[in-house]
């Protein structure tokens, strides 16, 4: 009769160690968070529907088949009057797109250049690499924005008085026009052939260092990857006969018709995102080879390297995995800084979607389809930087 007291107690001890478990509050939390997170989001919802309704302002997405009216100034894709919003926000985002792939590119070249330059041992240029990365990162974007735009590129001549090279390239204040070139019938082998080439490229690359790692020999992967990249394709393009022509520009009346044009809003934005992220990305690149410590160099020097394979063969593959974390930052901010093009009336996603907003007053909706293709680029960026980042990692043996 003593021994079921004696059970009831542990039962009942059983039942209150399930909760005072941890990671059962732990989950219990979370769940409870979960809820609350999904309540706030509903009621957010239901919140908008009503005042929307109250307001008579139609929801949802449907408005991205009606016809737009307008066109952009720059644009990748065949639009017309007819065109519809939908059809102009997907030539917003490939503006985005364009200015974001284009600008990290030149920027990571400046910012490798300047922060190695800061490290020189000419006084000179260690000063001059100083004072371009000091006096830009404390310049706010949207000033150096405005400076290239209104100050450099609209003080460029007119049409009529434009800057001529070649009789080919004209530059004015309406932008740069140069030859458009028109693919013929055949022109799909020169593109097949640099697709194999760039895959055979890959291999190659695989393989030297497949073969560098049993052997300790070197290939010239990179000059027989670039070999393949140019000459297949000009190959192709020969063989082909030449299906490629060109539409030159022309001046008539008071502008220029014809051929390939670059507007200057690209131009500004492009140089002001450039050279401002250019600054940032040259003080990582110095802060990575710094922490490289000093004793490689001495050690690189020792087997008789000089400078130059020293910091290309020792340093930099070292330095990269300090570089690549606040590297992939710099990137997201140089995508999302772009947005600024509505300044100076580039049209990218949030400038078209603006134009959008506007005529349709779907506020929600286009901001809402800003927010979604800032935050895809966004983490396609981060994805991409962080498989680089995992590759380059130090594996323990």
């Amino acid at each position: 009769m003593a021994a079921k007291p004696q059970q009831t107690a542990e039962r009942s001890s059983a039942k209150g160690s399930i909760f005072n478990d941890p990671k059962v509050r732990g989950v219990i939390y979370q769940l409870l968070l979960v809820a609350g997170l999904i309540y706030f989001f509903w009621s957010i919802i239901q919140n908008a529907s009503h005042n929307l309704e109250k307001q008579n302002i139609a929801s949802g997405f449907s408005f991205l088949g009606n016809t737009a009216g307008f066109l952009p100034n720059q644009t990748l894709i065949d639009l017309s009057a007819t065109s519809t919003y939908g059809q102009a926000l997907i030539a917003g985002l490939l503006n985005t797109l364009l200015i974001a792939v284009i600008g990290i590119f030149f920027a990571t070249i400046v910012g490798f250049v300047m922060g190695i330059a800061r490290l020189s041992n000419n006084w000179v240029i260690s000063k001059l690499a100083t004072m371009y990365i000091e006096i830009v990162r404390n310049i706010p974007l949207l000033l150096q924005l405005f400076f290239w735009y209104f100050a450099v590129l609209r003080s460029l001549p007119h049409p009529k008085n434009s800057s001529s090279i070649f009789d080919t390239f004209f530059l004015n204040n309406r932008g740069l026009y140069m030859p458009r070139p028109v693919f013929e019938d055949g022109s799909a082998n020169i593109m097949i052939a640099l697709v194999i080439a760039i895959v055979i490229s890959v291999g190659v690359s695989i393989w030297a260092k497949r073969r560098q790692m049993a052997t300790g020999e070197r290939f010239p992967a990179f000059l027989t990857s670039l070999g393949l990249i140019i000459i297949l394709p000009v190959l192709a393009y020969l063989v082909s006969g030449m299906p490629i022509s060109y539409d030159y520009a022309q001046l008539k009346g008071f502008n220029f018709k014809g051929g390939m044009k670059v507007i200057p809003e690209f131009v500004g934005l492009l140089l002001a995102l450039t050279i401002y992220t250019g600054a940032f990305i040259a003080e990582i690149v110095r802060a990575g080879i710094l922490a490289v410590n000093h004793g490689q160099t001495e050690a690189a020097h020792a087997l008789g390297l000089r400078n130059g394979p020293t910091l290309r063969l020792v340093i930099i593959p070292q330095a990269m995995r300090v570089i690549i974390p606040p590297l992939t930052s710099q990137y997201l901010n140089l995508t999302k800084n772009s947005s600024l093009a509505v300044a100076i009336a580039y049209p990218d996603i949030v400038s078209v979607g603006g134009t959008v907003l506007n005529q349709t007053g779907q506020a929600i909706e286009v901001i809402g389809i800003w927010m979604i293709v800032y935050l895809s680029i966004s983490l396609f960026t981060s994805i991409l930087m962080n498989w680089y980042n995992r590759s380059i990692a130090l594996v323990e043996r």
